[in-house]
């Protein structure tokens, strides 16, 4: 009796295990499927608001993606969650600013801007890159080998750093900033559609250009060599150190990038801009799974569409659950995926 009842324990046992990740994939399956309804719900109701939602989010997501790189890059390499990056993206919307507007001196937007457009995107992405480079050679490599949780609260400080540099009233200040910046051309359900290619146009080739540096080149293959294994890398003969400012270089340019989009977007600045967007941004990485470069694209624009048809579909909460709505999926995927759409599994080395 004993035996049997041993074995029935066994058998009930595995059962469970059996059938508790088909019931965690059939309420996924579900989650997923209630958001197609959505989605279809507000195409049929209102075709025009659904396009123009779209165009929305497909502009927001590219920027998300930007931002999110950033992160995803940082944290694949020296698995940390640089907090300060978001408001190193808003100090790039000041300089973006600067640039255009008081140097350059540009007030209506179009395709006559490009070349204002280049010199800007060069000169943030530079500004960038260089922040982030100081910030890992003088902050994170003297903390590399410390407990986790002091470069965590050293990019905590960083971001505090950033924002109290623009809210100075010879940077910034403390309130929103409107620039005399204006939108010409034809436009869809609302949306600007030079605006649109703009965004398009400067990160889809930033992004293939991220992708080609780290799957197809030399310092890509150190990169990856580095985030494996950097006692094995430097054995190998890999400049760690050197790797990994590069990594956080061009964490640096993409947030510059996106700082330069952003700005002519929003047609403003203010000093608390990093904090949410930079959350959002972060958000899409751990949806995509941190430390996955397509990962944070498919996160960013999964994230932008969502909030724009939350806040402009026929069937949306609004613009005051926009913020609800992104994190409740974002729950309920780390609940069903914790390692997100495109991360694997792993397990935590002791």
């Amino acid at each position: 009796m004993a035996t049997a009842s041993l074995v029935m324990g066994g058998t009930q046992r595995k059962a469970k295990v059996r059938i508790g990740p088909l019931v965690e994939r059939a309420l996924g399956w579900v989650v997923l499927g209630l958001i197609v309804i959505w989605f279809v719900a507000n195409l049929v109701s209102d075709p025009g608001r659904f396009l123009g939602s779209l165009l929305v989010g497909l502009q927001n997501g590219m920027l998300y993606a930007l931002v999110a790189l950033g992160y995803t890059m940082v944290y694949g390499i020296i698995e940390l969650i640089n907090f300060a990056h978001g408001d190193l993206f808003m100090l790039t919307t000041i300089v973006a600013a600067a640039l255009m507007v008081s140097v350059m001196g540009v007030g209506k937007l179009s395709l006559i801007s490009i070349l204002p457009l280049i010199v800007a995107l060069i000169g943030c992405m530079a500004f960038g890159a260089a922040i982030n480079i100081g910030a890992e050679r003088l902050a994170y490599r003297r903390l590399r080998s410390a407990p986790k949780l002091a470069p965590l609260m050293t990019a905590v400080g960083l971001s505090f750093l950033f924002r109290g540099i623009a809210q100075q009233d010879y940077i910034n200040g403390s309130a929103q900033k409107n620039w005399p910046v204006i939108w010409g051309g034809p436009q869809v359900e609302g949306v600007f559609i030079y605006k649109l290619l703009m965004v398009l146009a400067v990160t889809v080739p930033l992004l293939v250009a991220m992708t080609y540096i780290v799957s197809r080149t030399r310092i890509g293959k150190a990169m990856r060599a580095v985030a494996q294994d950097q006692d094995g890398a430097r054995l190998m003969g890999i400049n760690v150190n050197g790797t990994i400012s590069f990594t956080f270089g061009l964490g640096g340019a993409l947030a510059g990038a996106a700082g330069v989009l952003y700005f002519l977007c929003q047609t403003q600045t203010y000093y608390d801009t990093g904090t949410q967007l930079g959350l959002i941004a972060f958000t899409s990485a751990v949806l995509g799974g941190i430390g996955n470069l397509t990962g944070a694209v498919v996160g960013g624009l999964a994230i932008g569409i969502v909030q724009a048809m939350n806040e402009g579909g026929a069937f949306g909460l609004g613009s005051n659950w926009s913020q609800s709505v992104v994190f409740i999926i974002l729950i309920i995927l780390m609940v069903f995926k914790p390692e997100g759409i495109f991360g694997r599994p792993t397990t935590e080395k002791v």
